[in-house]
Formats: structure tokens, sequence, C-alpha cells
């Protein structure tokens, strides 16, 4: 039991490491040459820099994060900060030291924008993955959303880092700049998706119909995992069951169509499911099956000690 702890331990410092290899890279061959940021603590270091050439960007990073680390380790626990920690020291001096062995030179803007952020969203989702963060915007967004209600954690780290890059754009002076970061931005949490939750989205579905035990005989002979709920009306004050079910995203018109057949008058409620992409049976815990379980990884444990869902909101 112990072995296999620490060489699942081993194994996520490893693919951190590789992460980190890859966002360092990222920032230095896309995003500095082409004066482009990525937003965070790293767009702020950059800022810093320009005006006070006295750390490089890569140590100014560290310094920043220091505080936020500070105030999360009660909020985090100690494992989670280990691993960020880990992470952010690692990618802030790599960042340096691949400045350091090589000069990149500015590319086409909108090469640098679409690849920029493409490996940074590569290299953000696996660090997602395996429980860790740079610290920065992420870090303090989570920090801020204890505090602050009604905003989730997507909105906050996406309003932080949007106010970085006009920031940026004013300092250099280049709307274009600010244009290419936003667009880096939007991609790089398009791909941080992808990587995350992985190719198999799905849609949670909502049933609500007087022949509920009918339609629940037939999305189980479909080997679909349905939990009956018990509801009630708003208004009439009378008991409504009410079916719940995940569906892959080419099921949905399908399974809506033959409850159409069975119950013309069925209300029928779609909407996306982020957090959860395995459908499984509450009462006996069994699953619809061929639908990826991996979204439910990335700081699930760490959010539920915080009361906030990782898909409030998207990267």
């Amino acid at each position: 039991m112990k072995k296999t702890k620490v060489c699942d331990q081993v194994r996520s410092y490893l693919i951190i490491t590789l992460a980190c290899v890859m966002y360092a890279l990222s920032f230095d061959w896309f995003y500095a040459p082409n004066d482009f940021t990525i937003g965070g603590f790293t767009g702020i270091s950059q800022i810093i820099n320009f005006f006070i050439p006295v750390l490089p960007v890569g140590v100014m990073i560290i310094v920043l994060n220091v505080p936020l680390f500070g105030a999360g380790l009660k909020k985090f626990g100690f494992a989670f900060l280990m691993k960020s920690i880990y992470t952010m020291a690692l990618s802030s001096v790599l960042i340096d030291v691949i400045a350091a062995l090589y000069e990149f030179s500015p590319m086409d803007p909108l090469l640098a924008c679409l690849y920029g952020g493409v490996t940074l969203g590569i290299a953000s989702g696996l660090l997602f993955r395996e429980e860790a963060t740079t610290g920065g915007s992420e870090l303090g967004a989570w920090i801020l959303r204890t505090r602050i209600e009604g905003f989730s954690i997507g909105n906050i780290c996406l309003g932080i880092d949007l106010t970085i890059i006009m920031i940026y754009a004013s300092v250099f002076k280049s709307l274009n700049n600010a244009l290419y970061g936003a667009l880096a931005l939007y991609i790089t949490t398009k791909v941080l998706d992808l990587v995350v939750y992985g190719q198999n989205t799905a849609k949670l579905a909502y049933i609500i119909s007087n022949k509920y035990e009918e339609i629940m005989r037939e999305m189980i002979k479909l080997d679909k995992g349905v939990t009956l709920l018990h509801g009630k009306g708003g208004y009439t004050g009378e008991d409504r069951p009410l079916l719940l079910c995940a569906v892959h995203n080419k099921e949905a018109v399908m399974i809506k169509r033959f409850i159409k057949e069975l119950d013309p008058d069925a209300f029928f409620i779609v909407c996306d499911a982020r957090t959860r992409l395995c459908c499984v049976d509450l009462c006996n815990g069994k699953g619809s099956g061929g639908l990826s379980q991996r979204a439910d990884r990335p700081f699930e444990r760490v959010l539920r000690r915080q009361h906030d869902a990782f898909a409030d909101g998207t990267f």
C-alpha cells in the first residue's frame, strides 16, 4: 500500500515537472519575445521588471507568491501547498534559466498567440490534474472566493487576468498586445478544459414526468444510470418525482425523443455536466459507463472543503 502511494507521488511529481518545463518554455518562446503576458503574477512581475529591473521575472514571481501561500496554508492544507510551492518555484526558476540559456526571437503575433495559448493550456491542464497550481491569480481567486460571495472562481480569475493584461498593454503602449493576450488567454482556458475534462463531454438531464417509472425502466435498458429524486411543486405543494441522469452529447437528442414518445407532457431539462462526467446511480453506485471520470480529480478534495465547485465558471 505504501509502495503504491510512493509510486503515485513520484509519477505525480514527474508530470508536474514536465508541465513546469512546458509552462516556462511557452512563456519564454511565445509570450516574452512578443511582449505578451499570460496575466496573473507573471504579468505583474513583467510590469515590475519593466520599471524596476532589479530581479528577474522568475524570482519576482516567487517573491509575490510567498504571502499568498502563507495565507492559503490553513485553507487548503499542507499537502496541496507543498505541490503548489514546488510547482511555483520550479516554473519560476525555469523561466529565468531558459531565458538565460537562449533568447528566442519574436515571431508572427498570431502564431505566438495560438501556439502559446495551446502549450500553456496543456501545461496548466496537467498541473490541474495533479492537484497543483503555479499560484498567482488562481490561488488568489480561491482565497478571495471565501470572502466574496456571488462570484465564481473562474470569473474572479478571468477578471484578475484581463485587468493585468490591460495594465500590461498600457505600460507597453500597445492595444494589439492586449487583444492578442486576451485571445491567448481564451485559447488557454479552452485547451485547459480539454486536458482536464477530456473529449467525452456530457449533458446532465432532469426529467419530470408522471410516467417516471416507465421512463426509468427504459433508461436502465439503455444501460444508463439514473437517480430518482423526490421533489415538491412550489405552487401546488404536490410531491413530484424527478429523474437525474448524465448522458453523452450525442445521446441527449435520442433520449429526449423517446421520452416525448412515452410522455408528451414530460418536462425535460438539459444542462452541461462539467464537474462529473460519469453518470452514477447515487442509490447503488452503478455508473453508465463510457464517460470520463478524470474531471472529478482536479482539486476536488480541496474545493469540497471550501464549499465550492471547480466548475463554478470556466478558466
